[in-house]
C-alpha cells in the first residue's frame, strides 16, 4: 500500500441519494484483525421496528412492569407512563426518591381509593352538582378520588375533552381536581352516545405509547409504512426501518452525520430558500430611494435611474436631480467615505463566496453519488463476466465490498462540508473560539477531510475499470487496491468523526451539538419487535433499595421505552397517517388476552 493513497489531492465529487446499506453484501471479513483492534468502536444503537400487530405488545409490556412494581391497575399504571412520558426508568426512579404518595399526586392517580360503605339505594335520587338535577343513584358514577356527577355531565365532559385531543390525561370535573379519570370509565359512557369517539379514545391511549415517548418515534416514510422505531440506548442515531428508509431518528430527517441535527435544519433551509438569491441582489444592485425595488446599473455613470422614474446616485443611493456633468451630480456630493455601508457590502459579498464554495463542494459529491450508483448493476454484470470465465478467481467479495465502503465513505463526505460551514463560520460557534482557535481547528478537520477526498476519488476509479477484461494477474493488482482503500477510507472516516466529536464538538462549552456515532458497517437495520424477546429479556431482573420506604423492590430489566436523561434537543414528532387500519384493541381486557403469537 503506498503512502501516497493519504497525501494526493482528490477531486470535487459528492453524493446526495444513498441507498440503503442492506441492499448491498455484507463487508465480513473487509477490514482485517489489525484494523477492526485498532478501531475498535462502541456498540451500535439496538434498533426495534413496532409494527401495528405489536404495538399492543409492547405498551402492554411496561404497564406489566409497573403493575407489578406498585401494585396499581392498569389504567393507574398507565396515567403514570403517560405522565413520566413512558420512561420506565425515570418514573422508578422518582418512586425511589420521592415515594409513592407523591408520586401519585403529582401523575394525578388517586393514592386512596374510597369505598362507600353505604351506597345509595339505585331508586333514590342524588343531586349532580354540575347540572343541580336530581337524578337516580343508578345514573351517578362516582371516580376513584371520590367526586360524584350523573353521567350525562360525565359524558359531555370526556366527549369534549376527546374532541379537543386530551384524550391522554382527561381529569375529574370537580373545582381544583387534578385526578385522572378511570379510563374504563370513560370508554363505557362515550360508547353509548358515541361509539366513533370511545374507538378515537382507545387509539389515542394506544399510540401515547409513540406520541409521548422521546425513544419511540414514527418512521417519516412517505407513503407511511405504518412503522414505528424504538431505539434501546442513544436517541442520537441513525436507524434503518424495515421499509428500507434510513433516516436520522433525533430530527427524523434523512440521515445525515457527522452534522449535528441543527446543523442539517440550518442547512437544507439555507440551500431551499431564496436567501443567496437576495445575497447576490445585494452585492450587486442598489434600492431605489423611492420605489425600494432592486436596480442594476448597465453603464459607467454613476447616476442612474429606476422604471419608477427616480434618479439616484450610484455611489450612496442617496435621490437626485437629473441634471449633472462629467465630474459631479448638481446639488449632490457623497465624496465624504462611509464605513458601514462599505462593509456592509463586503461582507455579504463574502458570505456569498464562503456559501457557494461549500454548496458546490457538497453539490458535487451529491452528483458523483447519483453517477456511482449505477455502478451497483454495472459490477453485478462484471461479477458474472468473470465467473462465467474458466479461472482460479472465484471469490469476488472484495468487489461488492468495495463499493459499500464507497458510498458510506461518500455519504460522511458530503456531509461534512455543511458541517465545516457552520462549524468555523459566525452563524453558530461565534462566542465560542477565539478566530486564532478556530482558523487551527479549521487547518486540522480540512486536513483530514481533503485526505478522505483523496482516496474516496481513488476507490471510485479502481471500482470504475473494466477488470472483467483483464488478466487474472491484474484483476489481482487492482483487488489488492480496492482492499487497501477500503480499509484506509474507513480509518479516515473514523478518524474524522474523532476530530469531531473530541476536538471540535467536545470542546464547546455554551452549545451542545450531539452527532450520530460512526457506523463502519453502515446503519444497522432495526430489528422486529417481537413478543418472546420481551418476555425473556424481563426475566432478567435486578434489584434496588426504596430509600423513601425501606422496601425491597423487584424491578425488571431496563425498559427501552425511555431513559432518565433529558434531551437537549427538542425532536419533531410526525402523526401517523392511517394507523387506525384494522381492528381496535380494548385497552381494558386483560394483557394476556392479546398475547400476539410469536
Amino acid at each position: 500500500m503506498e503512502d501516497d493513497y493519504y497525501l494526493s489531492g482528490g477531486s470535487e465529487e459528492e453524493d446526495d441519494y444513498y441507498p440503503s446499506d442492506r441492499e448491498a453484501e455484507s463487508l465480513d471479513g473487509l477490514e482485517n484483525e489489525e484494523s477492526d483492534a485498532q478501531w475498535a468502536t462502541s456498540k451500535a444503537p439496538s434498533s426495534k421496528v413496532i409494527t401495528k400487530e405489536s404495538l399492543l405488545a409492547a405498551q402492554r409490556e411496561d404497564l406489566r412492569r409497573v403493575m407489578e412494581l406498585l401494585s396499581v391497575r392498569e389504567h393507574h399504571a398507565r396515567t403514570l407512563l403517560i405522565h413520566y412520558r413512558w420512561d420506565v426508568e425515570k418514573l422508578i426512579a422518582v418512586y425511589v426518591e420521592k415515594g409513592k404518595s407523591c408520586m401519585f399526586s403529582e401523575a394525578g392517580v388517586s393514592v386512596i381509593e374510597l369505598v362507600d360503605l353505604d351506597p345509595p339505594e339505585s331508586s333514590s335520587t342524588l343531586m349532580c352538582n354540575i347540572c343541580m338535577d336530581d337524578v337516580l343513584a343508578k345514573d351517578v358514577t362516582k371516580m376513584d378520588c371520590g367526586h360524584c356527577f350523573c353521567n350525562n355531565c360525565w359524558t359531555e365532559h370526556f366527549v369534549v375533552k376527546i374532541n379537543e385531543g386530551q384524550s391522554k390525561r382527561i381529569r375529574c370535573m370537580a373545582h381544583k381536581c387534578n385526578a385522572i379519570c378511570d379510563e374504563g370509565i370513560i370508554r363505557k359512557l362515550v360508547s353509548v352516545r358515541h361509539p366513533d369517539l370511545a374507538e378515537k379514545f382507545d387509539r389515542f391511549l394506544l399510540e401515547s405509547y409513540i406520541e409521548d415517548n422521546k425513544m419511540v418515534k414514527w418512521c417519516p416514510s412517505i407513503p407511511h409504512c405504518g412503522n414505528a422505531i424504538r431505539v434501546e440506548n442513544d436517541e442520537f442515531c441513525e436507524v434503518e426501518c424495515s421499509c428500507g428508509l434510513q433516516f436520522c431518528f433525533s430530527c427524523l430527517s434523512e440521515a445525515h452525520s457527522p452534522c449535528s441535527c441543527l446543523m442539517w435544519e440550518l442547512w437544507t433551509k439555507k440551500c431551499r430558500d431564496e436567501s443567496e438569491t437576495v445575497n447576490w441582489i445585494t452585492v450587486h444592485t442598489k434600492p431605489c430611494p423611492k420605489c425600494h425595488k432592486p436596480v442594476e446599473k448597465n453603464g459607467g455613470c454613476n447616476l442612474v435611474s429606476c422604471i419608477c422614474g427616480q434618479a439616484f446616485c450610484w455611489l450612496c443611493g442617496g435621490a437626485t436631480g437629473r441634471d449633472h456633468t462629467w465630474s459631479h451630480i448638481a446639488n449632490h456630493s457623497c465624496g465624504r467615505y462611509k464605513e458601514d455601508g462599505e462593509k456592509k457590502a463586503e461582507r455579504a459579498k463574502r458570505d456569498l463566496y464562503r456559501y457557494m464554495h461549500y454548496h458546490n463542494r457538497y453539490k458535487a459529491h451529491t452528483d458523483s453519488f447519483k453517477q456511482e450508483s449505477r455502478l451497483r448493476e454495472t459490477i453485478k454484470e462484471k461479477v458474472s463476466h468473470l465467473e462465467a470465465r474458466d479461472s482460479k478467481l472465484r471469490d469476488f467479495s472484495w468487489i461488492t465490498n468495495g463499493l459499500c465502503r464507497l458510498f458510506r465513505s461518500r455519504r460522511a463526505l458530503s456531509y461534512s462540508y455543511p458541517f465545516a460551514f457552520y462549524m468555523f463560520g459566525e452563524d453558530l460557534f461565534k462566542d465560542e473560539m477565539t478566530k486564532k482557535e478556530s482558523e487551527i481547528k479549521q487547518h486540522l478537520f480540512e486536513d483530514q477531510q481533503q485526505q478522505l477526498e483523496s482516496n474516496v476519488e481513488k476507490l471510485s476509479k479502481f471500482l470504475e475499470e473494466p477488470f472483467d477484461e483483464y488478466s487474472e494477474e491484474q484483476i489481482m493488482q487492482i483487488r489488492m487496491q480496492v482492499i487497501n482503500l477500503s480499509v484506509i477510507t474507513d480509518s479516515l472516516c473514523k478518524k474524522m468523526y474523532e476530530c469531531i466529536e473530541n476536538d471540535l464538538l467536545g470542546s464547546l462549552q455554551y452549545t451542545i451539538h450531539i452527532i450520530a456515532p460512526y457506523q463502519s458497517k453502515g446503519i444497522a437495520k432495526a430489528e422486529e419487535l417481537t413478543w418472546s424477546a420481551q418476555a425473556n429479556s424481563n426475566n432478567k431482573c435486578q434489584k434496588i433499595s426504596n430509600q423513601a420506604t425501606g422496601d425491597l423492590i423487584e424491578i425488571g430489566k431496563a425498559s427501552a421505552s425511555g431513559t432518565s436523561d433529558e434531551s437537549t434537543q427538542l425532536s419533531r414528532k410526525r402523526p401517523r397517517k392511517g394507523s387506525s387500519a384494522g381492528s381496535m384493541f380494548d385497552l381494558n381486557l386483560p394483557a394476556e388476552v392479546h398475547q400476539p403469537n410469536t
